[in-house]
């Protein structure tokens, strides 16, 4: 088993993940369960450290979320971030109360004693940063035995402390990108504070994942769903190491796919993993079920249940077949359900969430608790060439969530026209490999136009390109407006049905990097 460095308890606050990542970039091993884990059930991971999340609860409310008491009494450190401060208020004997003065945004660090004896968690760190605050409530009375160690403008409890009971909490928010040096705190809270001295690299979690599927797959058979982007390639790269032969690796041409699309992954599988690819075509069977559906969910779902189906017909032309394999990431998991904590469904993934009852499949997701970032260290581990790990994520719907309302045949020819020639463009620009994801979304929205002095009424497409670093947050890409003006004529001129081109300046969130 991987050794489990840091216990990320979540509460439910957006955040949660981004303490994950910060940790894990320091080579530190960390995983996320939900705030109610028992404490028998953390102790047995053996961690070095707690850290109790964020969240959009009260701690004073009736059905406030609780932790486990025992988590206090393991004796190892426990640091406590926003409402995980709150928690460790009221938990040790202090109180919180509604806040006179919210604080939402930046606000400055002021770090106790900071010439001669500022707490670890502040080693190393310099005075009178910027963090990010954002809380409603705020605690009104520390707890005895603790002491404060930060202060800001509105905030007199910024950051407290018991030294001798190794228990911290701040208000502010470390592990977002606007606290300055907020990475460094968590640092030194899990080295400095936790002792947690050993490094997790990408090469360890690999051997360790192989290990786990040869172990668990035996001499059985896995089937394992591909899409050609990277995170079911690199999931099958990995079965393929450690089964060989027993691997079955299924594409699924479901009728949504780019232009060219199918024949790109046939010849990257049969360079690249020398295996023998099954190709299922039911794009017939997809657009069929699709026909008339308008609702984002519903696309979704009827998308993942067929492909399940598509699977098990597949699964009963071979022998021996116990096991489905899929590409499954962490931020996936995070959208679709509520799995750690109480945090907010965005949005159903066709690849989340279990199989049906009927299926007699196990799952294996090796990748389930990986960063996209992640998973492309690990497709270079596996000597993946960089044209396939560097590829931008695409959707296992498919172009069905890229068009607005119904998907028809007509519609996926008049997308896949606009949607090459304007990823031609990126890539001749050199923007395709300075930016995490491109598209262009078929808005279903006619409008007037004039081409050849005659009237137009047309379809309308919007680009979007973005720029992160796992999906889980996105900026929209800042591209140069003679760009834009190539990709805007392009399509006009190319692709018969579209006159008019628009750019989604919207950042993730408030947005969602997909339209559906």
């Amino acid at each position: 088993m991987t050794n489990v460095s840091i216990i990320v308890l979540d509460f439910g606050s957006q955040y949660t993940q981004l303490i994950a990542r910060r940790l894990r970039e320091d080579q530190i091993y960390c995983e996320i369960l939900p705030y109610h884990t028992k404490v028998e059930d953390i102790k047995a991971k053996n961690p070095k450290g707690v850290i109790l999340s964020g969240g959009p609860s009260s701690v004073y409310n009736k059905d406030a979320y609780e932790v486990d008491q025992g988590v206090y009494e393991m004796g190892i450190p426990v640091l406590g971030i926003c409402y995980g401060m709150q928690r460790i208020a009221v938990d040790f004997g202090g109180s919180v109360i509604r806040s006179d003065h919210h604080e939402y945004g930046k606000a400055e660090l002021n770090i106790n004693n900071y010439e001669t004896n500022a707490s670890k968690l502040f080693a190393d760190c310099d005075n009178e940063r910027i963090v990010w605050m954002s809380h409603s409530d705020r605690v009104d009375e520390i707890p005895a035995g603790f002491e404060v160690i930060a202060t800001s403008a509105n905030s007199p409890f910024a950051a407290i402390a018991n030294e001798e009971k190794n228990v911290y909490a701040m208000q502010f928010h470390p592990e977002v990108q606007h606290s300055e040096e907020g990475y460094l705190m968590l640092r030194n809270f899990a080295k400095k504070i936790c002792g947690v001295d050993e490094k997790w690299k990408m090469e360890h979690f690999l051997k360790e994942q192989i290990r786990i599927i040869k172990e668990k797959v035996g001499d059985g058979k896995v089937l394992c769903g591909l899409s050609g982007g990277v995170d079911s390639s690199v999931v099958a790269a990995m079965l393929y190491e450690a089964i060989g032969d027993q691997l079955i690796p299924v594409f699924v041409d479901n009728g949504l796919l780019r232009k060219g699309e199918r024949e790109q992954v046939e010849q990257i599988f049969k360079v690249n993993l020398k295996a023998p690819l099954v190709v299922a075509d039911a794009a017939d069977l997809f657009l069929g079920r699709l026909a008339g559906i308008s609702d984002p969910e519903q696309k979704r779902k009827i998308i993942g249940h067929t492909f399940i189906e598509v699977f098990e017909q597949e699964a009963k032309k071979h022998d021996g077949i116990k096991f489905l394999a899929q590409g499954t990431l962490y931020p996936d998991v995070i959208e679709s359900i509520s799995v750690n904590g109480p945090s907010e469904v965005i949005k159903s993934h066709h690849n989340v969430g279990g199989l049906p009852d009927w299926m007699d499949f196990e799952l294996i997701e090796p990748l389930r608790e990986l960063f996209k970032d992640e998973v492309r260290k690990i497709g270079l581990e596996l000597g993946l060439p960089e044209s396939m790990i560097n590829r931008h994520p695409f959707p296992g719907p498919g172009l069905a969530i890229r068009i607005m309302g119904d998907v028809n045949q007509a519609d996926l020819d008049l997308l896949r026209e606009a949607d090459v020639i304007m990823l031609d463009e990126l890539k001749a620009s050199g923007y395709y490999t300075r930016t995490w994801q491109a598209f262009t979304v078929l808005l279903n929205v006619k409008s007037v136009g004039v081409m050849g002095d005659n009237r137009t009424y047309d379809n309308t497409v919007c680009v979007r390109v973005v720029e992160a670093v796992d999906g889980m947050t996105a900026t929209f890409a800042h591209l140069p407006h003679d760009l834009l003006e190539r990709i805007s004529r392009r399509i006009i001129n190319e692709v018969d049905g579209i006159n008019r081109v628009v750019y989604d300046i919207s950042s993730k969130p408030p947005a969602t990097i997909e339209w559906e």
